[in-house]
């Protein structure tokens, strides 16, 4: 069915599997009643519950909200909070600024990019480990096919000072022995006989669990465009008690401009037209 006919048949009517609410009775969350077959569900549990349709246990929603957690800096020189500093400190309304420093975590070089690159590839590398196939033949087949393995590599600092708190997090709750965790490793290795900077990231190695979890790429991306929630109110809360503009002003001299240089309108021809 298409065209008019499709839309008509959608008219009037909201078909959905993931839930309603009736006002003054009650709200259906994936087929379940939110207030009574969900009571006492954490916030994490019914989020990733909204995105996958699957109940997680304990243990995997420690390692969840944890990864979130280390992750979240307070920083207003990174690139997403600085986004929700500026507008706060221009007295923008606060929704607006962590709205678009979320939108702006979805980065392609350093932010959710690498991310569902990574999941993309772990998914397709689980899948050859269980056909037989190496890290190492793996790792050769991508770069053959000219493809970019994310994920590994970090250019401000190599080494991620998140894994370490991650690693130990990670075999606490006893999901240290999943086939694309460990794969992860391996698949470092031999990135790393390559390029010897190509060390393993936290965008990998979180990547490689959400597979473990099932996780597809499309649900990891939504569970990861938040993991650095945390760290943008606090730089919101303290751009907005600064001086309104005053928050990382650059001086004219530290710009490099190399356009026209500066012309009065006197200077410039007049053109006519007939």
């Amino acid at each position: 069915m298409r065209g008019p006919d499709m839309l008509a048949a959608q008219a009037e009517v909201l078909r959905t599997r993931v839930g309603a609410c009736w006002p003054g009775t009650r709200a259906v969350f994936r087929g379940q009643d939110l207030h009574r077959d969900l009571d006492g569900i954490g916030w994490m549990g019914l989020y990733v519950f909204g995105i996958t349709g699957r109940r997680f246990a304990a243990h995997e929603l420690r390692v969840l909200e944890g990864i979130w957690t280390l992750t979240s800096y307070p920083d207003t020189r990174l690139w997403n909070n600085r986004v929700a500093a500026l507008a706060a400190n221009a007295r923008s309304a606060s929704v607006l600024g962590l709205s678009a420093a979320i939108a702006a975590t979805e980065a392609g070089v350093f932010g959710g990019g690498p991310g569902l690159q990574a999941i993309d590839f772990f998914l397709r590398a689980g899948a050859q480990l269980r056909a037989g196939a190496s890290a190492e033949a793996i790792v050769a087949a991508e770069l053959l096919a000219g493809r970019r393995v994310l994920g590994f590599g970090r250019p401000i600092h190599a080494n991620d000072e998140r894994l370490p708190p991650l690693m130990r997090l990670v075999e606490r709750e006893g999901l240290d022995q999943g086939r694309h965790y460990r794969l992860a490793f391996d698949v470092e290795q031999a990135l790393l006989r390559r390029k010897p900077f190509l060390k393993l990231n936290f965008a990998g190695l979180t990547a490689a669990l959400a597979a473990d979890l099932g996780f597809s790429a499309r649900q990891y991306q939504l569970y990861n465009i938040l993991k650095t929630l945390a760290g943008m109110p606090p730089c919101i809360v303290e751009a907005a008690e600064k001086p309104e503009g005053s928050l990382m002003p650059m001086p004219c001299e530290n710009v490099s401009y190399e356009g026209p240089a500066p012309r009065s309108w006197s200077q410039r021809a007049v053109v006519r037209h007939p």
